[in-house]
């Protein structure tokens, strides 16, 4: 039985369209305080259950529905709770930078989603692996390249070159770039002197090609806008960009308006605002056939990692 919240209804939908199932019957809302509501309004006594439930903003709502949820759902005796949570929140404050005296959030959300009873957890590409370490419970990590990689296969982009936007995700773009089977670029991020902006060293040579600049997010938009940029001085005849969440916060839309940035893909696995529905320059995919597939082998016991071989 696949049930959700109120953070991405629209999601849930078409998953449960891919599988030929109904979405389950729960009322989720607020009291006149703000504090969360949730009823469930079905029979769920031994079934097998999954939330869909992505932890976007408004991020704390959306966590504590998830939480709230659940904790119906393991006092309804539902027999095992999967939490699919397409965008992690708190994902980014996963260590102590330089020892700051600063929470591991990561950590804390981990522990909460377990404490209140989930069995599982199935997300879309945490923004790093290492969470999965936080939890005391199976987590499969899918990735959302799959649908990222079909559709610049369908584009029929002519030379083309798939470029990091900076060293932490050369991993990410060099399994896109060797599924396509074209070069991989990279933007070298780095700080020359004290009290000076940052120079973005171009690898590779983008002259004439048409670069695409591949992130498991996006969020302001101010580096992949800088990356655009520095690609198009470097030479590059087009500059796409192709990013599995749109957080796309802050000044984000105006960002990306203003930049050379001919265009932005990103997945449902976040709703759109409508500014960002209204902007021309950003184009949506559907990741509902990799989330059903994968909820589909956790109910039947199947492999996930199957699914990317």
């Amino acid at each position: 039985m696949v049930f959700t919240g109120n953070a991405n209804p629209d999601l849930a939908r078409r998953v449960v369209r891919q599988l030929h199932i109904p979405l389950g019957d729960v009322s989720v809302g607020k009291f006149s305080d703000g504090e969360i509501s949730t009823e469930i309004n079905e029979n769920v006594r031994g079934k097998d259950v999954f939330i869909i439930q992505p932890t976007c903003a408004p991020t704390n709502d959306n966590l504590m529905e998830l939480v709230v949820m659940a904790d119906a759902f393991r006092r309804s005796s539902a027999s095992r709770i999967t939490a699919v949570i397409p965008y992690f929140g708190y994902a980014r404050q996963d260590r102590r930078p330089r020892s700051a005296r600063v929470a591991i959030s990561a950590k804390v959300v981990a522990d909460m989603l377990t404490v209140v009873g989930i069995d599982r957890v199935l997300t879309v590409d945490l923004h790093a692996d290492q969470i999965q370490g936080f939890f005391d419970i199976p987590v499969d990590n899918i990735y959302g390249s799959p649908v990222l990689v079909d559709d610049i296969e369908d584009q029929r982009f002519e030379n083309l070159m798939i470029v990091s936007p900076d060293i932490g995700g050369v991993v990410r773009a060099r399994a896109v770039a060797k599924s396509l089977g074209v070069d991989l670029g990279i933007i070298d991020k780095r700080r020359e002197k004290a009290n000076h902006s940052e120079v973005m060293h171009i690898i590779g040579d983008v002259e004439g090609r048409t670069c695409i600049l591949v992130d498991d997010m996006v969020d302001t938009a101010g580096t992949l806008c800088h990356a655009a940029k520095a690609l198009k001085e470097h030479g590059a005849a087009k500059v796409f960009a192709y990013c599995t969440h749109p957080v796309l916060s802050g000044r984000a839309i105006e960002n990306i308006e203003n930049s050379v940035l001919d265009e932005l893909v990103v997945t449902n696995t976040i709703p759109l605002s409508a500014a960002a529905q209204a902007c021309s320059r950003i184009r949506q995919l559907d990741i509902a056939p990799v989330v059903a597939e994968a909820v589909r082998r956790i109910s039947n016991e199947e492999s996930i990692s199957a699914m990317f071989r």
